[in-house]
């Protein structure tokens, strides 16, 4: 993915906000092109995630480390979603924990024989007090390269939140990375793994793990399996991302997030991490007020994710990408900035550099 550079014609097209009931329809068709495990093809499961979603970001679940929170990418002028994420507090409790393989390297040398190899180790591991998880980015197809960047608003509108509420999430934030998949689905790693543990489809399997992971501990081997023993294609793409995740792994990299030698126990896609800390963006969080001045164009002000919320308001939370000038503690917006936010003189905002 390229830098950011600003340009001349800047003005935010597209608001991002906290997903609503009457976003269903349209987080469906999202989930179609994803049909993962944080936004499944489902349409009772979704009902339930934007419930869940809603009732986090309205704080009536009492627990801040149980609540999810769903972000949608609206075109005002229509109303029409282009894109979703979310940010998910803890991902991996006792209840249902965070599984995932250790990927490690074992070497063995026979005097005898003289010879020497080393090994490709997995080893089945659980987080019950797991990190934050971020996840379900996608973005419609036909707006994937729009020149808003919509993947890039879409991925850091969750740093952003979390940099609003660092007391509501843990302090290690995990992104599980997509590898290649078969065209119709599969993933080669589970055929040659989980499958034989399980009996289940790929497809099965991660249907039943969202709402049971139980099987993975009592079905899965507790010892050590080696890749040496799995075919040389499925061992080339261990940890692999896939050619369609490629921009959100330099996006993360460029941000601070690392891969920690851990992958997704049903596809084999890489566990990238980061502490909370090490995260440029959430370190360059600023607070701010709105200037009652407007920020006139042209203006050659570094792109920037503004946010605010509204606890009582129906959309409790909404962030646009503008040109932003921070003057000590208010922020100077453009006018179209300002009425996608519905923003007032003097309502505190919050502010993140669009690296």
């Amino acid at each position: 993915m390229t830098g950011w550079a600003p340009r001349a014609k800047s003005a935010p097209v597209l608001l991002l906000r906290d997903a609503q009931k009457a976003d269903l329809a349209a987080l469906r068709a999202l989930a179609a092109e994803l049909n993962s495990v944080n936004l499944p093809d489902d349409e009772r499961a979704l009902a339930g995630i934007i419930d869940r979603s809603r009732a986090s970001f309205s704080a009536k679940i009492r627990d801040p480390l149980a609540r999810s929170y769903v972000f949608v990418l609206e075109e005002p002028r229509s109303g029409r979603i282009v894109g979703t994420s979310m940010v998910i507090a803890q991902h991996g409790t006792r209840e249902s924990p965070c599984t995932f393989f250790d990927v490690s390297e074992r070497e063995h040398y026979s005097s005898t024989l003289d010879r020497h190899f080393r090994h490709r180790v997995l080893s089945i591991g659980y987080h019950f007090e797991g990190p934050t998880e971020i996840g379900g980015l996608v973005v419609h197809p036909d707006r994937r390269r729009g020149e808003e960047q919509p993947g890039k608003q879409l991925a850091y509108v969750r740093f952003l939140y979390i940099a609003m509420h660092r007391d509501r999430f843990r302090e290690r934030v995990l992104a599980e990375l997509m590898p290649t998949l078969l065209a119709d689905g599969r993933s080669l790693f589970w055929e040659s793994c989980g499958k034989r543990f399980t009996g289940l489809d790929y497809q099965e399997a991660d249907k039943r793990s969202r709402e049971n992971k139980e099987f993975i501990q009592q079905l899965f081997p507790p010892g050590d399996l080696y890749a040496t023993l799995f075919p040389p294609r499925v061992q080339r793409q261990l940890g692999a991302v896939g050619s369609q995740a490629m921009p959100v792994k330099h996006l993360l990299e460029r941000v601070g997030f690392r891969y920690v030698g851990r992958i997704d126990p049903f596809d084999g896609g890489p566990h990238y991490e980061a502490s909370v800390d090490e995260i440029t963006v959430i370190r360059a969080h600023r607070r701010a007020r709105v200037s009652p001045r407007e920020l006139p164009p042209p203006d050659h002000e570094p792109l920037k994710l503004v946010g605010l919320e509204r606890p009582q308001a129906r959309t409790r939370f909404r962030a646009v990408r503008t040109r932003a000038r921070l003057d000590g503690d208010e922020v100077l917006l453009p006018r179209e900035a300002k009425a996608l936010l519905e923003a007032e003189p003097g309502e505190r905002v919050h502010v993140i550099p669009l690296e």
